[in-house]
């Protein structure tokens, strides 16, 4: 068999253009103010793309760029001045930060409400409670394209690699929220690939090419790829050796185009929604 490609780069697009009609019925443009510590190439790409889906969706974009030499004080008083900024409906620091920066202490002076990655600790409490009205771009972008495909967690063995508290941990309690039956595998679990055999779904959110092997994988499971590696080539790929999984798999998402381009079409999402609370309708 020959598993369906869930193209995350397509059902990106329409929700973008669902955002941009919801937005059009707000009475001000939503903002969101994005910024970047110092000069990490990768984030400077990752913030470029941010910074162009927010003219897809017409949302105001607030690029602040600091130093690498930025101190603790002058990111938090940057942030402080962004909550209380009222043309600001969404506030998005760029991970990772410098050294010097700590980086817990400054996603928790985002204020909850204009937290649209969803990682402060009050925002993370409501996804525990099931009562989360933002959810974290990435893992919602995987549950977006599950229902898009019709792929439903419930009933289903679950199993998720990698425990980060941007993806894994989140991402089990949605799939937990939506009937799955939940495993999380680490870098501690013993026998991963007896693990990953039981799973009717199974995501990875690592960062090592080639960790998950068609071995590895039970005939007509789906397969989520989240992570976002480079190969010897300098080729983006994820956890996934996707050539011969797809053998295996009854779904599987490609990288890049699957999960990805979600990510950013969720936080727009969120940039939405933030604004609809603080802006009446037209």
């Amino acid at each position: 068999m020959s598993a369906v490609i869930m193209d995350g780069k397509a059902l990106a697009k329409e929700k973008k253009e669902e955002i941009r009609a919801n937005v059009a019925q707000l009475r001000r443009q939503p903002g969101l103010a994005v910024i970047l510590v110092g000069d990490n190439p990768a984030s400077a790409v990752y913030v470029r793309n941010k910074i162009k889906d927010c003219q897809e969706c017409n949302i105001l974009c607030m690029d602040y760029h600091l130093p690498e030499t930025a101190t603790q004080d002058e990111v938090l008083e940057l942030v402080e001045k962004m909550n209380n900024y009222g043309a600001v409906d969404g506030i998005l620091v760029q991970l990772p930060l410098p050294p010097q920066i700590d980086e817990r202490a400054v996603l928790e002076a985002i204020a909850p409400d204009k937290d649209v990655d969803a990682f402060h600790p009050e925002n993370v409490g409501r996804i525990v409670q099931g009562e989360a009205y933002y959810l974290p771009c990435t893992p919602a972008g995987v549950m977006e394209l599950l229902k898009k495909y019709g792929v439903d967690p419930a009933g289903k063995h679950c199993v998720v690699v990698g425990r980060s508290n941007i993806v894994g941990k989140p991402m089990a309690l949605l799939l937990l929220a939506a009937n799955g039956t939940v495993t999380v595998c680490h870098s501690r679990t013993p026998d991963l690939k007896a693990q990953c055999l039981q799973a009717d779904l199974l995501i990875s959110a690592v960062g090592k090419q080639n960790l998950i092997t068609a071995d590895m994988v039970k005939e007509g499971a789906v397969v989520i790829d989240v992570a976002m590696n480079r190969n010897e080539q300098g080729k983006l790929c994820g956890d996934v050796d996707y050539a011969a999984v797809c053998e295996k798999a009854s779904y599987i998402t490609p990288v890049p185009g699957g999960v990805g381009p979600m990510t950013r079409a969720m936080l727009m999402e969120n940039t939405y929604k933030a604004a609809k609370c603080r802006i009446p309708k037209a």
